[in-house]
């Protein structure tokens, strides 16, 4: 079976009056031990080593024995008894009480470990509040946030989280954001601004108006990527697991002939053998494997959790160092998607005023950036009541029924023939009819994000090429922007299902293909790419889910990022993998071939897991 080195009941993550004691009990078994091998002889030295025994062997001599009851055998627990109580047997008491100790303090070094890299990601626990403050016929109560229901109003004092999503209905705070984008600087949430769980408000109280239950908020999304990154594992890791399940049970086979057939053959005396045979067991503990290579992915990820990057797993993190090419959505993942109505075409005989407030009607109900900004210029309520028979056609647009008559709201391929010859331009324009009528068209701006040249420069260092544009936008604002970037080519006017076949064909030759996207049309190809990820995946649940990982902010550097984070890990897992194998090779040799005591071969052993665990932390760093 693999071995439990993180298990022992004395090592839970957190319990400091358990750990305060167990440091006790090591420092009392040194003094001990030391007394007893300066001062001591006979059967004084072996009570002193008996209590020095107890004190640091006990929790492992109870958990084997649990473990052997509910029939796992095999583990380190077992080796450890094993090898001390036959110390015992052979009359080697300072070496018994020296296997526990140096044992015991591994140990202590390796939780220490693991509760380092953990920190990040358990941090994440700590950002979903349990209750909230309902408002009631103008009362508040606190209660449980999972009994809030949507439609109701909740209230978010200055230095409160905010439990649940929602829209702001009254007030305006400046919000720190960064437990959720990594983004420091805090921003202004007023009236109608989208409120995400787990941000703080600084300065202000707010009156949300909550839109998702508590169990589908932003944060219990991201608190449930984090529990699934634990189960999906790399295949170094798998390898791992099937590894110390087979390799515990061989070894301890080897020992029991290394201490019986030489003895046998006349080779030399049952003490001398079993000695042997005792060193060999302790040596032979996997643990610089079965912990350091776990920790690697789980430090790898925790690094990636600190820098507002969430991974599915291990085996994504494996993935994404293996990416060779990338293709990348334009809206809302190297632009802003801060759209802005820059222009107003109607056709003749209609007024710019009947124009906007048709096409404001169609995109009332949509939440892409294009609808955000139309229904913004429009800037008066809607009535509900005119509208019938909505219905959203993939990767086109709107068609609905205004007021009795037929309504379409896109692009300029889902209007027709009723645009007549309008002359195409390079920006990006949404097209508008009214019963078969062009009504004109409403031309949007937006703009390049900041860092998406820098992007594009540092995935290119890292080796990646074929870095290419999949646009639902028209071909020519597709090359424009990819011209911009430095991107090697441009795909636009793309439908969801174009997309999914462009990705196909980029990753034809067996390349890795990393796909960076943001919206619900990105769904497919975000679920078809070897890696994908959800860029400000906060925004749509559809990405959220079919992606591998998710950039929290809105910043494509990020992704160059991830990239360099994944390559890290994946290269100390490596490392890992080979040095504890070969030194563990060499060392079982050697204990076979020479007399080593056995402090000698648990100082091997822990030395070992502790170079390799410490190896395995430096994957916390970028």
């Amino acid at each position: 079976m693999a071995c439990h080195c993180c298990e022992h009941e004395h090592h839970e993550h957190g319990e400091e009056d358990v750990s305060r004691l167990d440091i006790i009990r090591m420092i009392v078994s040194a003094v001990l031990l030391i007394v007893s091998i300066c001062f001591l002889k006979g059967n004084v030295r072996l009570i002193a080593c008996l209590i020095a025994y107890v004190l640091v062997g006990f929790g492992v001599l109870k958990e084997a024995a649990e473990n052997i009851l509910h029939g796992e055998i095999f583990d380190e627990n077992f080796l450890m008894a094993v090898a001390s109580i036959g110390a015992f047997c052979i009359g080697e008491y300072p070496e018994a009480v020296a296997v526990m100790l140096l044992y015991n303090i591994g140990e202590m070094l390796q939780d220490k470990a693991v509760d380092s890299s953990r920190e990040s990601i358990e941090a994440l626990v700590n950002i979903r509040p349990d209750h909230a403050n309902r408002m009631v016929n103008g009362e508040i109560e606190t209660i449980e946030a999972a009994q809030i229901q949507i439609g109701e109003m909740i209230l978010v004092r200055p230095g409160e989280r905010i439990p649940l999503d929602g829209i702001v209905r009254e007030g305006s705070a400046y919000v720190d954001t960064s437990p959720l984008t990594g983004e420091s600087v805090p921003q202004e949430w007023s009236v109608g601004s989208q409120a995400l769980a787990g941000c703080v408000a600084k300065d202000g109280t707010l009156k949300i108006e909550v839109t998702k239950s508590f169990e589908h908020s932003s944060v219990s999304r991201i608190l449930e990527l984090v529990e699934d990154a634990q189960e999906n594992k790399a295949k170094p890791e798998q390898f791992i697991t099937r590894f110390a399940r087979i390799y515990t049970p061989v070894v301890c086979g080897i020992a029991v002939l290394v201490a019986v057939l030489p003895p046998l053959l006349g080779w030399g005396t049952w003490a001398q053998f079993i000695h042997k045979a005792l060193a060999f067991l302790v040596i032979s503990c996997p643990c610089a494997l079965v912990i350091s290579v776990p920790l690697s992915f789980f430090a790898g990820i925790g690094c990636a959790s600190h820098n507002g990057i969430l991974m599915k797993g291990g085996n994504y993190l494996e993935m994404l160092a293996k990416a060779e090419i990338a293709a990348f959505d334009k809206t809302g993942t190297l632009t802003e998607g801060n759209f802005k109505v820059t222009a107003l075409q109607p056709a003749d005989g209609v007024s710019e005023e009947e124009l906007l407030e048709i096409a404001a009607y169609c995109e009332s109900q949509s939440t892409h950036p294009l609808a955000t900004a139309i229904a913004a210029a429009y800037s008066k309520p809607f009535d509900n009541s005119r509208i019938a028979q909505l219905k959203e056609i993939a990767g086109q647009g709107i068609e609905m029924v205004l007021d009795g008559k037929k309504a379409l709201c896109g692009k300029r391929e889902l209007i027709g023939d009723s645009i007549g010859t309008i002359t195409d331009n390079d920006k990006t324009s949404v097209y508008v009819a009214l019963d078969g009528a062009y009504m004109g068209c409403i031309t949007l701006s937006d703009t390049i994000k900041a860092d998406a040249v820098a992007a594009i420069r540092n995935l290119r260092q890292l080796g990646l090429h074929d870095l290419t544009m999949l646009s639902g936008d028209r071909q020519m604002i597709a090359d424009q922007v990819s011209a911009e970037i430095g991107l090697d080519r441009a795909y636009g006017a793309l439908l969801p299902e174009e997309k999914v076949a462009c990705a196909k064909e980029l990753k034809s030759d067996g390349a890795t293909l990393l796909y960076a996207g943001d919206g619900i049309n990105d769904a497919p190809i975000l679920a078809v790419a070897d890696v994908g990820i959800a860029m400000g995946g906060l925004g749509s649940d559809a990405a959220m889910e079919a992606a591998d990982m998710v950039i929290m902010s809105d910043e494509p550097c990020k992704i160059a990022l991830a990239v360099r984070i994944a390559r890290k890990t994946m290269m100390i897992a490596k490392e890992n993998i080979v040095f504890s194998i070969a030194v563990k090779v060499l060392i079982l040799t050697l204990s076979v071939v020479l007399n080593i005591g056995l402090w000698v071969a648990v100082f091997a052993d822990v030395g070992v897991c502790m170079l390799a665990v410490l190896n395995a932390m430096r994957a916390m760093r970028v």
